[in-house]
């Protein structure tokens, strides 16, 4: 459908509109790993003896074509041997600026033009869930220190306070091994243990520590000790792990007997274990189960008032740290997995606050409601073209509908991103001449088949808080 003398396209993937109040800047990542899966697939077409590898594209592709549909064009390719296709990018873990492109995609050979656009859905489909889920998790990583800074909690802490509790409420494994290692861009708690094969698959180098947990009971355990023999659960745990962190689920029946009764009675056992218990619950309200509230919930209205932070001060104490805020004892904390996202947790750190306890006496895990319920749509992820030669004759071609808001706009002519000198933060440069294209921050990655640039998961962490510290600096991030 493309003019006769079609030679060359480019084309960009930018994030265009931002839903979420306060974000402004998208984290680029997972391009490395679709490009991986891209040339795994494209090595294995063109591996395939040719009539074999058109005859199952044509057993594919015949019910979606025209009826005089012809196949010269992949036939060709099958002899080309190689995917004339060029990514470039500005790097892993880069903070880009709504309507700032991340990737650009150029053909390299004239006869197969064609493909940029070819591959827009698979790209699209393969790179704006991590990518959207790394700027959630950062962003929540930034709330979490703004309150440790405010409360005097440990910036340390803030490393293992949004745990991922994903993986279950992903569309499937391969989602939520993306996704969890997206969130390992910002934290390293997590359950989603498929994150660290795909990170070592995909981003392998001196990567140090990717991602750890800890013993923790679910619910079917403590059931199956029976509502009777509850504590049973508890103290047969707190004898097979004498060391190190250990997290039970605490609200199988009531939370407020595990807090009032159980703790209580296994306090010594509790103290004289050289680690820390780490109770959860994750039923009724979150901010309201933490911090407390005036409303009735059954039995023992006074430890629901109080909510269950203060409720573990009151048993085991801790120590206030140099801002004046109340720390729990070592021995022991609470992890809250249920209905996590960025309003509810300022809430609950903010009441924490107004309570006197620090903001790092609680850890989140972060569900499917944070990390699955996104779609393409929350930062308006897209792949538009934006020059095509025909002819010889070169063209700036855009998208504007003008019954649009603005929004699907598209940029226009060869494409460059720049970096504004006082402040670090990209900028887009538009009908970009050839020294600008020159300078760009958009990099070669792969061309032809091959990468010309890789990076190691710890590159892309380094990456994206060397960003995030000199976009704070200078003023963009507050």
């Amino acid at each position: 459908m493309y003019p006769e003398g079609l030679t060359e396209i480019e084309s960009n993937y930018t994030s265009r509109k931002s839903r979420v109040d306060g974000i402004n800047h998208v984290v680029q990542f997972g391009l490395q790993a679709w490009l991986r899966d891209l040339q795994k697939n494209w090595e294995a077409f063109f591996a395939t003896p040719k009539e074999e590898a058109i005859q199952q594209y044509r057993d594919t592709i015949e019910t979606f074509v025209s009826p005089d549909f012809t196949y010269d064009h992949v036939e060709a390719l099958h002899d080309l041997g190689y995917l004339p296709i060029r990514f470039e990018a500005v790097p892993e873990g880069t903070l880009v600026p709504i309507g700032v492109p991340a990737i650009l995609i150029k053909s390299t050979h004239k006869d197969f033009a064609w493909l940029v656009n070819y591959l827009e859905s698979d790209l699209s489909a393969g790179i704006w869930h991590p990518q959207t889920v790394a700027t959630i998790a950062w962003n929540l990583r930034r709330i979490f220190e703004k309150a440790a800074e405010v409360t005097g909690g440990p910036k340390e802490a803030v490393d293992w306070q949004l745990h991922d509790f994903s993986y279950r409420g992903q569309v499937n494994r391969e989602a939520a091994a993306s996704s969890g290692a997206a969130h390992l861009l910002s934290f390293y708690g997590s359950d989603a243990v498929v994150a660290v094969p795909w990170v070592k698959r995909n981003y392998p180098g001196d990567n140090g520590l990717i991602a750890a947990s800890v013993p923790a009971t679910e619910h079917s355990v403590m059931c199956a000790y029976g509502r009777a023999n509850e504590i049973d659960a508890f103290e047969n745990q707190l004898d097979r792990f004498p060391t190190g962190i250990l997290s039970v689920v605490s609200d199988t029946y009531s939370l407020r007997q595990v807090i009032e009764d159980f703790l209580p009675r296994l306090k010594n056992k509790i103290l004289s274990r050289d680690g820390k218990l780490v109770i959860r619950p994750d039923s009724g309200d979150p901010a309201d189960i933490i911090c407390g509230t005036e409303r009735e919930f059954g039995k023992g209205k006074d430890f629901y008032a109080k909510g269950a932070i203060e409720a573990l001060w009151d048993e085991f104490g801790g120590t206030i740290n140099e801002e004046g805020y109340k720390v729990l004892s070592e021995k022991i904390g609470l992890i809250y997995g249920d209905g996590m996202f960025a309003a509810r947790i300022e809430d609950i750190n903010a009441r924490l606050k107004a309570k006197g306890f620090a903001s790092t006496n609680w850890v989140a895990g972060i569900g499917s409601y944070s990390y699955q319920m996104v779609t393409r749509d929350t930062f308006g992820s897209a792949v538009k073209a934006t020059f095509v030669v025909v002819d010889g004759d070169e063209r700036n071609i855009q998208k504007d509908p003008e019954t649009d808001d603005g929004t699907k706009k598209s940029a226009t002519g060869r494409l460059a991103v720049g970096t504004i000198q006082n402040t670090g933060d990209l900028y887009l440069i538009q009908e970009a001449e050839p020294w600008q294209i020159e300078n760009s921050r958009l990099l070669p990655v792969w061309e032809n088949g091959k990468f010309l640039k890789e990076y190691s998961f710890a590159d892309v962490r380094t990456n994206l808080k060397r960003n995030t510290e000199i976009l704070v600096r200078t003023g963009v991030l507050s």
